[in-house]
């Protein structure tokens, strides 16, 4: 019989002891805390702690937050803005070592917002300077298949909004653009591709050249083989999607104004289901063995308020839902966000109906006003539905969404001229980056600095952490943990009186000073 030596009772006693003491101190550790800001009055991301809390002084309203770590909830893919042509055009306007400090400025994780997700669009969008798509008409073979168009540069002549203005550097395009992103120091985001619309040979019902219709079910295998081919010629290029919609804003089938394609929930289950899905799990982009192993396909990619029944169309066919990685959408109308409670009851549906799958949100924007592109962020603004005041709006509905298990967040085009252009249809947005395309001056807008909260601090594989407190008008929040442990709260201040924060985290509580009208990150560093 074999004999086990005896345990030596003092070394266990000494071992539990120095264990006791090791999770007793990191129940209490402290936390280097840095206190970031930006408020109505002028504060734009600003440090205003540097691991110190700030003293209050005479009476102020107190809420109390208590932050819970080993609570986690969804992990996050990343926060950030859109590759569109009309962003790169804008950046061949500019010198080069202005272009690199301002992708230094979106992308960089110690200089800049560190934008983690993004976007960009298949084929033209309405950020584009003209229509154009990757194939020669009526060619089902795809042999002409090319995406030179996003890699050949600008003339200065496709329509009149760029016509007259310099260019730098000509040859800029979307490619070179994701990859000069790519090269800057520190650089780490993913990119999802949505097309607006398929060749106007494929479809039918069209009011203008790939504008409203719907794609022609003879033309599902070519346009599935078209998208398979864009993905690979991206990754040729050395971009390697991250994911996938199969249509943007598919409920736009008669109403549009720029290219789009009306793909009814049931059309767009059979493409996915027959055509779309087969195609990538054949050319190797897509693994149904583990669906974050390889191209995302993320189903709807239109308006957060119909989601559901969209989503429910595809998610209840077993064969169409395995292809699936999760649902995008978007927030419009921004104005109907608040009224409708940030549809949060919609979100909470789409999250338990189907918790396997994830929730990203791939598009807002709002409309810019030229002659006041940082103030408009604060004041009352209008839409085509009604009125909101931006900062606010974005602030809540990133906030919102967070809370009820969205994963990620992309703002439509990350660069556009202080006039909101070029858009060849007259819809003008605003966007993080405005540059003067003929003075060079270059505008940080206060959503730029909204975003960076979110981004510089939230970082890809983190996960949405518990964070108690009691309701108060006015007041949003949200916290994160990381993978390095460092914990990201990032609250929203909406009312005109400054609060008391007082964050209780591992035993300890942080007495934070947030400002009115201010967004705040508290970020806790490990020591």
């Amino acid at each position: 019989m074999l004999r086990l030596p005896k345990p030596n009772i003092a070394l266990v006693q000494i071992l539990t002891i120095l264990s006791l003491i090791y999770s007793c101190s990191t129940k209490n550790k402290d936390y280097k805390v840095d206190v970031y800001q930006t408020s109505q009055s002028g504060d734009n991301l600003k440090l205003i702690t540097k691991n110190q809390t700030i003293q209050t002084v005479g009476e102020i309203k107190k809420v109390s937050l208590q932050i819970n770590p080993d609570l986690k909830f969804q992990e996050y893919v990343g926060f950030g803005a859109s590759f569109t042509e009309s962003s790169a055009w804008n950046l061949a306007t500019i010198p080069k070592t202005l272009r690199k400090e301002v992708l230094t400025r979106l992308f960089s994780p110690t200089e800049g917002a560190g934008f983690s997700l993004t976007r960009t669009h298949i084929n033209s969008s309405d950020y584009s300077n003209s229509h154009y798509t990757y194939v020669d008409s009526g060619d089902t073979s795809l042999s002409s298949f090319s995406i030179n168009e996003d890699m050949k540069g600008f003339t200065g002549e496709e329509n009149n909004q760029v016509r007259g203005i310099e260019l730098i550097e000509p040859n800029y395009d979307i490619i070179p653009m994701i990859l000069e992103a790519k090269s800057i120091q520190g650089a780490n985001f993913n990119i999802i591709a949505s097309p607006w619309s398929p060749p106007s040979w494929m479809k039918s019902g069209e009011t203008s050249e790939m504008t409203n219709g719907t794609l022609l079910p003879q033309y599902y295998g070519v346009w599935a083989k078209y998208l398979s081919k864009y993905v690979s010629a991206y990754a040729e290029q050395g971009i390697n999607l991250w994911g996938i919609t199969p249509q943007n804003e598919p409920l736009h089938a008669h109403n549009a104004r720029w290219d789009s394609n009306g793909f009814t929930a049931e059309q767009s289950r059979d493409f996915l289901r027959d055509y779309l899905g087969p195609q990538l799990v054949k050319d190797g982009h897509l693994n149904l063995n583990d669906l974050d192993a390889g191209l995302r396909v993320l189903i709807y990619d239109h308006n957060k308020s119909t989601m559901n029944d969209y989503a429910r169309a595809i998610y209840n066919d077993v064969e169409a839902a395995k292809y699936a990685w999760g649902t995008g959408f978007h927030w419009y109308a921004n104005s109907e966000l608040e009224e409708n409670n940030w549809y949060k009851k919609e979100l909470d549906t789409l999250r338990t109906s189907w918790p396997n799958k994830g929730m990203i949100h791939t598009e807002s924007s709002i409309d810019i006003d030229a002659n006041d592109p940082v103030g408009q962020y604060w004041r009352e603004s209008t839409d085509y539905a009604g009125t909101f005041v931006p900062f606010d709006t974005y602030a809540y509905d990133i906030i919102t969404d967070l809370n009820h298990g969205v994963q990620g967040y992309i703002e439509w085009c990350m660069i556009l001229s202080n006039k909101g252009q070029p858009n060849p249809y007259d819809n003008f947005n605003s966007a993080p980056v405005l540059i003067n395309p003929v003075t060079d001056e270059v505008i940080y807008t206060p959503l730029y600095y909204l975003l960076s909260h979110f981004s510089k601090f939230i970082k890809p594989g983190a996960h949405r952490i518990e964070l108690i407190g009691k309701e108060l008008e006015g007041l949003a929040y949200t916290a994160a943990i990381n993978t390095d442990g460092s914990i990201a709260v990032v609250v929203f201040n909406r009312t005109t009186t400054p609060l008391e924060l007082q964050l209780t985290l591992k035993s300890k509580t942080y007495k934070i000073e947030i400002a009115p009208r201010a967004l705040q990150t508290i970020n806790f560093r490990n020591n």
